[in-house]
């Protein structure tokens, strides 16, 4: 029998590739893993990845294919609206992240607020992406929503 051993990788639709590859190592510190161009059509493959966690790499695609172009269009309108989810990223200090991100110029859309589950601020990448920075905590429903 064939087990899966970990998620390995994780896309986030990006406006152009060279830019979010830059602003995901120069702001947040990944590393880049691979920046590849294959085919006839110039498709190009790149990833990153946080350096303690090199098994799990983010994919920075441009909408299109193999998207059909409704869903690409959908995709480019949402990164256009800055309301495009992609990623959550744990912390253990919700506050001092915030700090050294806000110093790189780093674009906050929520400062660290308390949640039931931690501490959470939401970061807007450069191509609109919203990326959620979680400070884990027990849950607790008491605390404020």
């Amino acid at each position: 029998m064939t087990t899966i051993t970990n998620v390995s990788l994780t896309t986030v639709y990006v406006t152009d590739q060279s830019e979010a590859k830059a602003w995901y190592v120069d702001k947040l510190g990944f590393v880049e893993v691979s920046d590849v161009t294959m085919g006839e059509n110039g498709f190009r493959w790149v990833t990153v990845a946080h350096p303690d966690h090199l098994e799990l790499e983010v994919t920075l695609m441009v909408p299109g294919p193999p998207l059909d172009e409704q869903l690409a269009e959908a995709i480019r309108r949402s990164l256009a609206n800055g309301t495009h989810g992609a990623l959550g990223l744990r912390t253990d200090d919700c506050h001092k992240t915030f700090e050294e991100l806000t110093a790189k110029g780093v674009e906050f859309v929520q400062p660290p607020a308390e949640r039931p589950y931690g501490v959470e601020a939401i970061i807007r990448d450069n191509s609109g992406n919203w990326l959620v920075l979680v400070e884990n905590r027990e849950f607790d429903p008491t605390r404020a929503q």
